[in-house]
């Protein structure tokens, strides 16, 4: 396994589907490891109401993800060389982030994952498509980054005061 890195940018078209799924999943399995964030080419779609779904089946809350771009990262501060790792998960991602990675040295990491937008005539056909991208997804962030942390058990106050 390679080394897991300290930050990672995952990436797709729109920021929409995919790489809104890969963020919350990968902070909800390493939130005290890994610092998470993704982007898009571009930044045009709200966040997918099918990636919502089948990611809260997983436990996975992405419905107040904000969508962005590159460009929108940059303009709010937030420096893409800053990233150790660039997680492409869509072809056009990956030539974007080969862009942005040509003078930096970060790596870049191509995950061929299925786009299910527009697969399935039935809401229900919908929903199996979207799975089984989300397991695509889940099934690369465990083989690349370990497993998941164990979950954090809050503190009990002392009963003795």
């Amino acid at each position: 396994m390679a080394l897991v890195p300290q930050s990672v940018l995952f990436c797709c078209d729109f920021n929409a589907v995919r790489s809104p799924m890969a963020e919350g999943m990968a902070r909800k399995f390493y939130p005290r490891r890994i610092f998470v964030q993704s982007a898009g080419v571009r930044n045009e779609l709200d966040v997918d109401g099918f990636s919502i779904s089948v990611c809260a089946e997983i436990d996975v809350q992405i419905e107040r993800h904000k969508v962005r771009s590159f460009h929108d990262m940059e303009d709010w501060g937030d420096r893409i060389d800053a990233y150790d790792l660039i997680v492409a998960l869509s072809p056009a991602a990956q030539r974007q982030a080969l862009e942005y990675t040509r003078y930096h040295a970060i790596d870049v990491e191509y995950w061929p994952v299925e786009d299910p937008t527009g697969l399935g005539e039935t809401r229900e056909a919908k929903l199996t498509a979207y799975r089984r991208t989300r397991d695509q997804i889940r099934e690369r962030i465990i083989r690349r980054f370990g497993p998941p942390d164990p979950p954090r058990i809050p503190k009990k106050p002392d009963d003795d005061g």
